[in-house]
């Protein structure tokens, strides 16, 4: 038996034990994760579509691994203007083994931990956001505060204008100095150790970050 579903804006053909990469799920390696939108099913020539999804299919699966599709470059350059602008993107991916497909209302055999799209997990995971929030508040801070820690320290002084670098714009700017990085002489010494740090940790691509750090060894010598 196969099926049609649709998760993140695109449409798949599966059947059972096929491994999948999707667009992020928030889910745990090992979760169960059930999607609800089921365009079709059917098996062999009998096909029952949906109107535009079919009443009581459900589709369950495994998450397996999460992780990033390769990057994707978008480079614009304007003739005899001396504009240029290069754009990285990796999108996030999550792969998943797909379980069963349930008709009729049937339930999973393992328990989901997570249902696809976000939207139906919403009002459980608020439900349980707020069991947990008296006893593990110290903790949640704590984890807070560790997520917001910047990747680099800041320097003392003024920060340069790094709008200035062909390619960084106010939004990437602001990016940059909310992670300590607010001058020249910061990018021009990052190494490719730093430069693989941020292109995991923000969404920008080693290819930008080293295009910006020989603009700024120039800028950073004058």
């Amino acid at each position: 038996m196969f099926a049609v579903i649709k998760t993140g804006g695109k449409q798949y053909r599966v059947a059972a034990n096929d491994l999948l990469k999707i667009e992020k799920v928030e889910a745990n390696v090992g979760d169960i994760v059930e999607i609800g939108q089921v365009l079709a099913h059917g098996e062999g020539e009998n096909v029952t579509f949906g109107a535009p999804f079919v009443d009581g299919a459900l589709v369950t699966a495994e998450v397996v691994e999460q992780g990033k599709n390769r990057t994707v470059i978008a480079f614009k350059k304007r003739r005899r203007q001396n504009s240029r602008r290069k754009i990285g993107h990796r999108q996030l991916l999550t792969t998943v083994r797909i379980s069963e497909i349930l008709l009729g209302g049937a339930k999973p055999t393992k328990t989901a931990a997570v249902k696809a799209p976000k939207k139906e997990a919403k009002a459980e995971a608020a439900t349980e956001a707020k069991a947990e929030a008296a006893p593990k508040k110290e903790p949640k801070a704590k984890a807070a505060e560790a997520v917001a820690a910047p990747l680099f320290k800041a320097p003392k002084g003024e920060p340069d204008d790094l709008t200035v670098i062909k390619g960084i714009g106010p939004v990437a700017a602001k990016d940059l100095a909310e992670q300590g990085i607010i001058t020249f002489a910061q990018l021009a010494k990052l190494s490719d150790k730093d430069v693989a740090k941020i292109d995991e940790h923000m969404p920008f691509s080693a290819e930008q970050i080293k295009d910006w750090r020989e603009q700024a060894k120039e800028l950073a010598a004058k």
